[in-house]
């Protein structure tokens, strides 16, 4: 079999804590060859730890390298959209880390781009891949929930405002906690229920957290005056077949914990899961007994690896993206309708279309 040569665009946390290493642990399926940053040291250092032979701090010229058939684009949201659309005009592959773009309609130039050239756009969400998603949704399509017609979705840290990079910065980012880890949680929820079409949401977004100076954080210090981004945010949204999700994220908020779950409500049977730590129950009922139940063979999965495997397997063997980029634009969309209703004070359409 052939080895995928591999591009990186942005070689910052999320590129060493996961698509470096899970590239590496496949190296029977692939060699990564470039990496590109602005910051040329953070790429030499890179470079050298995974002995890639190719480094710059201009994505073109990586692109321009004929021999890479895959690029991971990981670079701030603000710079996902360019390098994608020009990556898969190159005749590359791509792994977009989430969220697949600022707004809605960056993601469905995105996406357009991806059909025009068939090539493979893939958003980056690895809980999908972990083992609480694998047996649930293998739970869920077997029937054993009926159908799913409600869930509730918390992505919430109390004091969690990320102490570096661009995450407090609107221009850079997009958006705050919804955007970022809120994006997380939805595609969670939405993978369970089988991805419906959504059509109007409502929200609600606050900043009187995050410009504190007075409060603490458990995530690093920042510049209190820079923070141009919500803290909390939350919204209900609607969908083509009847279904409801409300949506919870913050970076800061008066609560107990850092709760990361979805709860969903089907007509057989409900659960409660988490993406970390194995956590699944399920709630239903049997000859008029009720019975709250905890698998104890959740498969132990590496939501990372999972992911780049995916995506390879899907380039060699010509399969379809496991996470189409119509699933970025659905998030990006319901996003923007969430922002634009805290505006209004209105219920807002969510455009899906590409």
């Amino acid at each position: 079999m052939k080895k995928l040569k591999i591009g990186l665009i942005g070689s910052g946390g999320i590129a060493q804590g996961l698509h470096m290493p899970a590239y590496a642990h496949f190296s029977d399926l692939c060699e990564m060859v470039a990496v590109c940053d602005v910051r040329l040291d953070v790429a030499k250092s890179c470079a050298e730890k995974y002995g890639i032979k190719m480094v710059t701090d201009d994505y073109r010229e990586l692109l321009a390298n004929k021999e890479i058939d895959a690029v991971s684009v990981t670079t701030p949201n603000k710079w996902h959209m360019q390098p994608t659309i020009d990556a898969l005009r190159a005749g590359k592959h791509v792994l977009c880390e989430k969220p697949l773009a600022m707004n809605g309609d960056e993601a469905r130039a995105m996406c357009r781009a991806a059909k025009e050239t068939g090539k493979i756009l893939m958003v980056a969400l690895p809980n999908r891949f972990n083992g609480p998603a694998r047996f649930l949704k293998d739970y869920i399509d077997a029937g054993k929930m009926g159908d799913i017609y409600y869930a509730r979705a918390w992505a919430l840290r109390r004091r969690g405002v990320p102490g570096w990079g661009v995450f407090i910065d609107k221009e850079e980012q997009g958006g705050g906690p919804l955007i970022d880890i809120g994006v997380h949680i939805l595609d969670y929820t939405l993978f369970f229920m089988g991805y419906p079409k959504p059509v109007s949401a409502s929200g609600k977004t606050w900043d009187y957290l995050g410009k504190n100076p007075n409060l603490t954080n458990n995530m690093g210090d920042y510049d209190r005056s820079k923070f141009t981004v919500e803290d909390f945010a939350v919204g209900l949204i609607r969908f083509e077949n009847g279904a409801v999700v409300t949506l919870e994220s913050s970076f800061m908020a008066n609560i107990e914990g850092d709760p990361f779950q979805t709860q969903l409500m089907g007509t057989k049977s409900g659960a409660l899961v988490s993406p970390w730590g194995n956590h699944v129950r399920i709630f239903t009922e049997d000859n008029k007994q009720l019975f709250d139940l905890e698998p104890k063979n959740v498969p132990q999965l590496n939501g990372g690896q999972g992911e780049v495997e995916a995506f390879l397997r899907a380039i060699l063997e010509k399969k379809p993206s496991p996470v189409p980029g119509e699933h970025g634009l659905i998030l990006n969309a319901i996003f923007d309708a969430i922002y634009k209703s805290s505006e209004t004070g209105r219920e807002e359409p969510v455009d899906v279309t590409v």
